[in-house]
Protein backbone atom coordinates (compact mmCIF):
# COMPACT_ATOMS: atom_id res chain seq x y z
CA UNK A 1 0.00 0.00 0.00
CA UNK A 2 1.42 3.42 -0.90
CA UNK A 3 0.63 6.61 0.97
CA UNK A 4 1.75 9.74 -0.50
CA UNK A 5 1.22 12.70 1.95
CA UNK A 6 1.60 16.88 0.23
CA UNK A 7 0.50 20.05 1.18
CA UNK A 8 -2.93 21.16 0.17
CA UNK A 9 -2.77 24.71 1.62
CA UNK A 10 -3.38 27.00 4.60
CA UNK A 11 -6.43 27.82 6.69
CA UNK A 12 -6.40 30.11 9.74
CA UNK A 13 -2.64 29.77 9.60
CA UNK A 14 -2.44 25.88 10.06
CA UNK A 15 -1.72 24.14 7.35
CA UNK A 16 -3.92 21.62 6.03
CA UNK A 17 -2.40 18.30 3.90
CA UNK A 18 -4.09 15.95 1.64
CA UNK A 19 -2.51 11.88 1.47
CA UNK A 20 -2.74 10.00 -1.22
CA UNK A 21 -4.09 6.20 -0.39
CA UNK A 22 -3.02 3.57 -3.66
CA UNK A 23 -3.66 0.35 -3.73
CA UNK A 24 -1.90 -2.43 -6.65
CA UNK A 25 -5.45 -2.68 -9.17
CA UNK A 26 -5.21 1.55 -9.65
CA UNK A 27 -7.53 2.34 -7.11
CA UNK A 28 -6.61 6.00 -5.52
CA UNK A 29 -8.63 7.84 -2.79
CA UNK A 30 -7.29 11.41 -1.53
CA UNK A 31 -8.41 12.77 1.56
CA UNK A 32 -7.66 15.84 3.34
CA UNK A 33 -7.51 16.92 6.90
CA UNK A 34 -9.87 19.65 6.63
CA UNK A 35 -13.05 18.14 7.31
CA UNK A 36 -11.71 14.57 6.53
CA UNK A 37 -12.53 15.03 3.61
CA UNK A 38 -12.11 12.76 0.46
CA UNK A 39 -11.77 14.79 -2.42
CA UNK A 40 -11.08 12.39 -5.27
CA UNK A 41 -11.19 8.62 -5.59
CA UNK A 42 -9.97 7.21 -9.12
CA UNK A 43 -11.48 3.46 -9.84
CA UNK A 44 -11.00 2.04 -13.08
CA UNK A 45 -13.58 1.24 -15.64
CA UNK A 46 -14.62 -2.48 -17.12
CA UNK A 47 -11.75 -1.08 -19.70
CA UNK A 48 -9.40 -0.76 -17.35
CA UNK A 49 -9.30 3.38 -18.01
CA UNK A 50 -8.63 4.87 -14.72
CA UNK A 51 -11.13 7.89 -13.84
CA UNK A 52 -12.71 10.10 -10.35
CA UNK A 53 -15.67 9.13 -9.39
CA UNK A 54 -16.77 11.19 -6.12
CA UNK A 55 -17.74 15.10 -6.07
CA UNK A 56 -14.91 17.11 -4.77
CA UNK A 57 -11.93 19.85 -5.55
CA UNK A 58 -8.23 19.68 -6.04
CA UNK A 59 -7.75 22.71 -4.26
CA UNK A 60 -8.31 23.96 -0.80
CA UNK A 61 -9.84 26.62 -2.34
CA UNK A 62 -12.58 25.11 -3.91
CA UNK A 63 -14.03 24.09 -0.54
CA UNK A 64 -14.55 27.78 0.08
CA UNK A 65 -16.09 28.94 -3.85
CA UNK A 66 -19.21 30.87 -3.73
CA UNK A 67 -21.44 28.77 -5.51
CA UNK A 68 -20.36 25.79 -2.94
CA UNK A 69 -20.66 27.36 -0.09
CA UNK A 70 -24.18 28.75 -1.07
CA UNK A 71 -25.49 25.43 -1.85
CA UNK A 72 -23.42 23.19 0.94
CA UNK A 73 -23.41 19.92 -0.32
CA UNK A 74 -20.62 18.56 2.05
CA UNK A 75 -18.85 16.84 -0.73
CA UNK A 76 -17.03 14.47 0.91
CA UNK A 77 -16.67 15.48 3.89
CA UNK A 78 -17.16 13.72 7.17
CA UNK A 79 -20.09 14.79 8.54
CA UNK A 80 -20.80 15.31 13.06
CA UNK A 81 -21.63 15.97 15.67
CA UNK A 82 -25.39 14.14 14.63
CA UNK A 83 -25.91 14.06 10.96
CA UNK A 84 -29.18 14.62 9.11
CA UNK A 85 -32.05 17.06 10.87
CA UNK A 86 -32.88 17.05 14.32
CA UNK A 87 -36.66 18.67 14.13
CA UNK A 88 -36.71 22.50 15.60
CA UNK A 89 -32.94 22.26 16.24
CA UNK A 90 -33.76 21.40 19.62
CA UNK A 91 -33.69 18.23 22.06
CA UNK A 92 -34.05 17.33 25.67
CA UNK A 93 -31.70 14.97 27.66
CA UNK A 94 -31.05 13.83 31.18
CA UNK A 95 -33.92 16.30 31.86
CA UNK A 96 -32.49 19.07 30.01
CA UNK A 97 -33.24 20.72 26.82
CA UNK A 98 -30.51 21.92 24.44
CA UNK A 99 -31.25 23.99 21.55
CA UNK A 100 -28.69 23.75 18.59
CA UNK A 101 -28.24 26.04 15.37
CA UNK A 102 -30.96 26.08 12.84
CA UNK A 103 -29.38 25.69 9.84
CA UNK A 104 -31.80 23.96 7.95
CA UNK A 105 -35.08 26.03 8.16
CA UNK A 106 -35.87 25.42 11.46
CA UNK A 107 -34.38 22.28 12.07
CA UNK A 108 -30.16 21.50 12.74
CA UNK A 109 -28.64 19.84 9.92
CA UNK A 110 -25.41 17.53 10.20
CA UNK A 111 -24.25 19.40 13.27
CA UNK A 112 -24.91 22.88 12.90
CA UNK A 113 -23.35 25.82 11.29
CA UNK A 114 -19.35 24.63 12.30
CA UNK A 115 -20.04 20.71 12.11
CA UNK A 116 -17.32 18.44 11.91
CA UNK A 117 -16.82 18.85 7.99
CA UNK A 118 -15.72 22.59 8.61
CA UNK A 119 -13.02 21.30 10.98
CA UNK A 120 -9.13 21.16 10.97
CA UNK A 121 -8.47 17.37 11.77
CA UNK A 122 -5.07 16.39 13.00
CA UNK A 123 -3.81 13.86 10.75
CA UNK A 124 -1.23 11.03 10.52
CA UNK A 125 -0.44 7.72 8.84
CA UNK A 126 -0.86 4.70 11.06
CA UNK A 127 -0.48 0.70 10.10
CA UNK A 128 -3.66 -1.11 10.53
CA UNK A 129 -4.54 -4.79 10.23
CA UNK A 130 -1.61 -5.19 8.38
CA UNK A 131 -2.72 -2.32 5.73
CA UNK A 132 -1.63 1.45 5.83
CA UNK A 133 -4.21 3.72 6.87
CA UNK A 134 -4.99 7.35 7.94
CA UNK A 135 -6.42 8.36 11.47
CA UNK A 136 -7.89 11.61 11.34
CA UNK A 137 -8.99 13.19 14.94
CA UNK A 138 -10.25 16.15 17.02
CA UNK A 139 -11.55 17.03 20.16
CA UNK A 140 -15.50 18.49 20.35
CA UNK A 141 -15.89 20.51 23.03
CA UNK A 142 -18.69 20.52 25.47
CA UNK A 143 -22.11 22.57 24.07
CA UNK A 144 -19.76 23.08 20.48
CA UNK A 145 -22.73 23.23 18.59
CA UNK A 146 -25.13 22.94 21.30
CA UNK A 147 -24.03 19.36 21.92
CA UNK A 148 -23.43 18.32 25.91
CA UNK A 149 -20.12 17.03 26.79
CA UNK A 150 -16.29 17.13 25.30
CA UNK A 151 -15.86 14.15 22.54
CA UNK A 152 -12.67 12.38 20.97
CA UNK A 153 -13.48 11.96 17.94
CA UNK A 154 -11.28 9.42 15.11
CA UNK A 155 -11.86 8.40 11.91
CA UNK A 156 -9.73 5.88 10.64
CA UNK A 157 -9.40 5.57 6.53
CA UNK A 158 -8.53 2.56 4.95
CA UNK A 159 -7.47 1.05 1.57
CA UNK A 160 -7.59 -2.28 1.22
CA UNK A 161 -6.25 -4.37 -2.39
CA UNK A 162 -9.57 -5.75 -2.08
CA UNK A 163 -10.54 -2.36 -3.45
CA UNK A 164 -12.45 -1.85 -0.52
CA UNK A 165 -12.45 1.88 1.26
CA UNK A 166 -13.26 1.20 4.62
CA UNK A 167 -13.85 4.12 7.63
CA UNK A 168 -14.20 3.19 11.12
CA UNK A 169 -15.55 6.12 13.31
CA UNK A 170 -14.94 5.96 16.94
CA UNK A 171 -15.38 8.49 19.46
CA UNK A 172 -15.97 8.89 23.63
CA UNK A 173 -17.83 11.48 25.38
CA UNK A 174 -17.53 12.57 28.90
CA UNK A 175 -20.93 13.20 29.32
CA UNK A 176 -24.36 11.49 27.41
CA UNK A 177 -24.44 13.13 24.12
CA UNK A 178 -26.39 11.86 20.74
CA UNK A 179 -23.59 10.68 18.16
CA UNK A 180 -24.29 9.95 14.70
CA UNK A 181 -20.91 10.20 12.09
CA UNK A 182 -20.99 9.39 8.49
CA UNK A 183 -18.98 10.11 4.90
CA UNK A 184 -20.95 12.74 2.62
CA UNK A 185 -19.28 11.64 -0.43
CA UNK A 186 -20.91 11.63 -3.69
CA UNK A 187 -20.62 8.92 -6.16
CA UNK A 188 -21.13 8.78 -10.11
CA UNK A 189 -19.88 5.42 -11.37
CA UNK A 190 -20.24 6.92 -14.89
CA UNK A 191 -17.72 9.38 -13.96
CA UNK A 192 -19.89 12.23 -14.18
CA UNK A 193 -20.16 11.67 -17.94
CA UNK A 194 -23.66 11.59 -17.22
CA UNK A 195 -26.26 11.53 -14.70
CA UNK A 196 -26.45 8.69 -12.14
CA UNK A 197 -30.01 7.93 -13.60
CA UNK A 198 -28.97 5.16 -15.61
CA UNK A 199 -27.49 3.40 -12.40
CA UNK A 200 -29.42 0.61 -10.73
CA UNK A 201 -29.49 0.32 -7.08
CA UNK A 202 -30.06 -2.58 -4.62
CA UNK A 203 -31.23 -1.18 -0.72
CA UNK A 204 -31.67 -4.94 1.63
CA UNK A 205 -34.11 -3.45 3.51
CA UNK A 206 -38.09 -3.48 3.40
CA UNK A 207 -38.05 -0.38 5.48
CA UNK A 208 -37.45 2.97 5.76
CA UNK A 209 -37.93 6.22 8.34
CA UNK A 210 -41.08 8.51 7.18
CA UNK A 211 -40.63 11.92 7.54
CA UNK A 212 -42.02 15.09 8.11
CA UNK A 213 -42.82 18.30 5.82
CA UNK A 214 -39.81 19.49 7.28
CA UNK A 215 -37.35 16.79 6.59
CA UNK A 216 -36.92 15.17 9.77
CA UNK A 217 -38.04 11.69 10.97
CA UNK A 218 -40.97 11.16 12.55
CA UNK A 219 -39.88 7.82 14.36
CA UNK A 220 -42.95 5.89 11.93
CA UNK A 221 -41.19 3.37 10.32
CA UNK A 222 -42.78 2.48 6.82
CA UNK A 223 -42.82 -0.47 4.57
CA UNK A 224 -41.54 -0.05 1.22
CA UNK A 225 -42.76 -3.37 -0.02
CA UNK A 226 -44.17 -3.25 -3.65
CA UNK A 227 -43.97 0.43 -3.52
CA UNK A 228 -41.92 2.92 -5.72
CA UNK A 229 -39.05 2.76 -3.89
CA UNK A 230 -38.86 -0.97 -2.80
CA UNK A 231 -34.84 -1.78 -4.09
CA UNK A 232 -34.67 -5.09 -2.54
CA UNK A 233 -34.61 -6.19 -6.05
CA UNK A 234 -32.90 -4.06 -7.99
CA UNK A 235 -34.19 -0.81 -10.14
CA UNK A 236 -33.25 1.85 -12.03
CA UNK A 237 -32.49 5.00 -10.53
CA UNK A 238 -34.44 7.28 -12.82
CA UNK A 239 -37.03 5.12 -13.66
CA UNK A 240 -37.93 5.35 -9.48
CA UNK A 241 -37.72 8.95 -9.55
CA UNK A 242 -39.91 9.05 -12.35
CA UNK A 243 -42.43 7.15 -10.23
CA UNK A 244 -41.58 8.79 -7.13
CA UNK A 245 -42.14 12.21 -8.62
CA UNK A 246 -38.81 13.19 -6.79
CA UNK A 247 -35.67 12.03 -6.50
CA UNK A 248 -34.19 9.82 -3.53
CA UNK A 249 -33.59 11.36 -0.29
CA UNK A 250 -34.67 7.74 1.39
CA UNK A 251 -33.49 6.45 4.80
CA UNK A 252 -33.75 3.22 4.62
CA UNK A 253 -33.29 0.74 7.80
CA UNK A 254 -32.31 -2.01 8.51
CA UNK A 255 -32.84 -5.27 10.87
CA UNK A 256 -28.97 -4.66 12.59
CA UNK A 257 -29.85 -4.92 16.55
CA UNK A 258 -26.73 -6.16 17.05
CA UNK A 259 -25.02 -3.14 14.88
CA UNK A 260 -23.00 -5.86 13.09
CA UNK A 261 -21.18 -5.31 9.89
CA UNK A 262 -23.92 -6.64 7.18
CA UNK A 263 -23.77 -5.77 3.25
CA UNK A 264 -26.62 -2.85 2.82
CA UNK A 265 -26.93 -1.81 -0.78
CA UNK A 266 -25.32 -2.47 -4.02
CA UNK A 267 -25.01 0.41 -6.89
CA UNK A 268 -23.69 -1.11 -10.35
CA UNK A 269 -23.44 0.78 -13.82
CA UNK A 270 -23.91 -0.89 -17.10
CA UNK A 271 -22.09 1.57 -18.87
CA UNK A 272 -19.06 1.50 -16.97
CA UNK A 273 -19.13 -1.77 -15.55
CA UNK A 274 -18.11 -0.33 -12.10
CA UNK A 275 -20.10 -1.30 -9.30
CA UNK A 276 -20.17 -0.24 -5.55
CA UNK A 277 -21.12 -2.37 -3.29
CA UNK A 278 -21.82 -0.78 0.75
CA UNK A 279 -21.56 -2.59 4.02
CA UNK A 280 -22.15 -1.10 7.62
CA UNK A 281 -22.77 -1.85 10.99
CA UNK A 282 -25.28 1.23 10.81
CA UNK A 283 -28.93 1.12 11.47
CA UNK A 284 -29.90 3.38 8.66
CA UNK A 285 -28.81 4.85 5.30
CA UNK A 286 -29.73 7.54 3.42
CA UNK A 287 -30.12 7.11 -0.26
CA UNK A 288 -29.65 10.78 -1.39
CA UNK A 289 -29.06 11.53 -5.44
CA UNK A 290 -28.07 15.20 -5.15
CA UNK A 291 -31.76 16.72 -5.87
CA UNK A 292 -30.71 20.20 -4.11
CA UNK A 293 -26.97 20.10 -5.67
CA UNK A 294 -26.91 23.30 -7.22
CA UNK A 295 -25.53 22.70 -11.46
CA UNK A 296 -23.19 25.79 -11.27
CA UNK A 297 -20.44 23.43 -9.30
CA UNK A 298 -17.66 21.59 -11.09
CA UNK A 299 -14.58 20.50 -10.35
CA UNK A 300 -11.35 22.74 -11.40
CA UNK A 301 -10.74 20.16 -14.11
CA UNK A 302 -14.52 21.23 -15.48
CA UNK A 303 -15.74 18.08 -14.26
CA UNK A 304 -19.82 19.55 -14.16
CA UNK A 305 -21.79 18.00 -11.12
CA UNK A 306 -25.05 18.94 -10.43
CA UNK A 307 -28.56 17.82 -9.98
CA UNK A 308 -28.86 14.06 -9.72
CA UNK A 309 -25.21 13.74 -10.91
CA UNK A 310 -23.86 11.94 -8.00
CA UNK A 311 -25.24 9.46 -5.03
CA UNK A 312 -24.94 9.32 -1.41
CA UNK A 313 -25.04 6.32 0.61
CA UNK A 314 -24.76 8.14 3.95
CA UNK A 315 -24.69 5.29 6.31
CA UNK A 316 -25.61 6.57 10.14
CA UNK A 317 -28.28 6.17 13.32
CA UNK A 318 -31.65 7.58 13.08
CA UNK A 319 -32.01 11.01 11.86
CA UNK A 320 -33.98 12.79 14.06
CA UNK A 321 -33.21 10.26 16.72
CA UNK A 322 -32.90 12.56 19.81
CA UNK A 323 -36.08 13.25 19.50
CA UNK A 324 -37.61 9.92 18.44
CA UNK A 325 -38.16 7.49 21.84
CA UNK A 326 -36.00 4.37 21.49
CA UNK A 327 -33.98 4.81 18.22
CA UNK A 328 -31.21 2.58 18.47
CA UNK A 329 -27.95 3.97 19.95
CA UNK A 330 -28.82 7.98 19.32
CA UNK A 331 -27.24 8.68 22.83
CA UNK A 332 -24.16 7.57 23.56
CA UNK A 333 -23.12 7.40 27.08
CA UNK A 334 -20.37 9.43 29.26
CA UNK A 335 -17.31 6.78 29.41
CA UNK A 336 -18.71 4.48 26.43
CA UNK A 337 -17.08 4.11 22.95
CA UNK A 338 -19.24 5.18 19.65
CA UNK A 339 -17.98 2.70 17.29
CA UNK A 340 -19.26 2.26 13.32
CA UNK A 341 -17.61 0.82 10.11
CA UNK A 342 -19.03 1.31 6.45
CA UNK A 343 -17.10 0.02 3.95
CA UNK A 344 -16.85 0.61 0.03
CA UNK A 345 -16.07 -2.12 -1.92
CA UNK A 346 -15.73 -1.50 -5.68
CA UNK A 347 -16.01 -3.47 -8.87
CA UNK A 348 -15.27 -2.95 -12.55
Amino acid sequence: MNINKSDFGALKGEKINIYTLKNNNGVEVKVTNYGATITSLIVPNSKGELENIVCGFDTLEGYFGKDYVENSPYFGSTVGRYCSQIKDAKFTLNGKEYQLAKNAGDNNLHGGKVGFDKRIWNAEIVECEGYSSIKMSLTSKDLEEGFPGNVEVTVLFSLTENNELRIDYSATPDQDTPLAITNHSYFNLDAFSETVENHIAQVNTSKRQAMDETGAGTGEILNVIGKADDLTQGKRIGDVQEAMGDGFENFYVFDNADFKLQEVAKIKSVKSGRSLTVSSTEPCMLLYTGKYTSDAIKRESGQQYGKYKGFCCETHRYQNGPNIANSPKTITKAGEKFKSTTIFKFGW
